[in-house]
């Protein structure tokens, strides 16, 4: 059995995971095309050093070539790493695997929809694909639809409850609908089949990037209330203190839990709020000395 290469997409906290790859986004400037990035970065050392070392597509097998198209993604050369995955499935490679691949390395590229018609097509070739479910979800959360990415995740549990990737997926989506109590179960869900999952991609994730500052301040504080309850004062304090630096009414809103409300008065979480506001304003007069203690001007309309 392959091992699964990590997406958890986005996001501060519990990131939004793909099935079978890590989400690398590939940050190029916008003023370039697509054809002048890639040619770019064919004049780069990595390319010169990787070139001489691919398989002939035309005599290579299914198997040497998936993996070059692995070597490729991982090397940030998305682009070539699409043209390897397909002589790979010319040749008759494992057409499920690939087109999860191929999918994935789209959602790198940001072209969603591209990405999402390759996912449909493995659940629709093999409908217990949890894999598929779980990256379908992925892409239907990238574009915002989120009652879908949940309709799909909950499909990927289904075939496989252990996950605690689809259940972090899950509970991300949920958060979204702002669902916070089903949110809330399954990121506990998902931190009981694997209590180290924040270290792992914690801050990751597609999310990351989707949140709003306040969405991902309040999500902070949810993980934090979601630690409280489960008696890890340490990593509540770590995710009071993000909630807190983002803005978000910590000493407000644990008032309306019964478990935080008796760390409401506790010496520590007073300093880290204390620390915050203290942080938010000490970012906020370096923001206005830039700007020479005055608000930006804003462009004139012509009448």
């Amino acid at each position: 059995m392959r091992p699964q290469l990590r997406l958890t997409l986005l996001l501060p906290v519990l990131g939004l995971v793909l099935s079978n790859s890590p989400l690398t986004s590939q940050k190029l400037s916008t003023s370039a095309t697509p054809d002048a990035a890639r040619d770019l970065r064919h004049q780069s050392a990595d390319w010169f050093a990787i070139e001489p070392h691919l398989p002939d597509p035309a005599t290579a097998s299914p198997q040497k070539l998936e993996i070059a198209g692995d070597v490729l993604r991982a090397r940030r050369f998305p682009e070539d790493a699409l043209v390897y995955y397909g002589y790979a499935l010319q040749r008759g490679g494992p057409e499920q695997e690939l087109l999860i691949r191929m999918g994935v390395t789209e959602l790198d590229l940001r072209h969603i929809e591209v990405a999402r018609t390759y996912f449909l097509r493995v659940v629709h070739l093999q409908k217990k694909n949890a894999q598929g479910w779980n990256n379908l979800g992925a892409a239907e959360y990238v574009e915002g639809r989120y009652g879908n990415a949940v309709s799909d995740y909950s499909k990927a549990i289904k075939l496989d409850k252990k996950s605690a990737i689809y259940h972090s997926n899950l509970g991300t989506a949920y958060f979204e609908e702002k669902d916070f109590e089903k949110a809330r179960r399954q990121f506990d869900i998902a931190l009981t089949l694997d209590p180290d999952m924040m270290q792992h991609h914690g801050a990751s994730g597609i999310e990351a990037h989707m949140l709003s500052p306040a969405d991902h301040a309040h999500y902070c504080f949810e993980i934090a209330r979601l630690y409280a309850h489960r008696g890890d004062e340490e990593n509540m304090l770590r995710y009071l203190t993000l909630s807190s630096e983002g803005g978000f009414d910590v000493l407000g809103s644990m008032n309306s839990d019964e478990v935080l409300a008796k760390y409401r008065k506790d010496p520590r979480v007073i300093s880290l709020v204390r620390n915050a506001n203290a942080l938010r304003n000490q970012k906020t007069a370096v923001a206005d000395a830039r700007n020479g203690g005055v608000p930006p001007l804003l462009p004139q309309i012509p009448n």
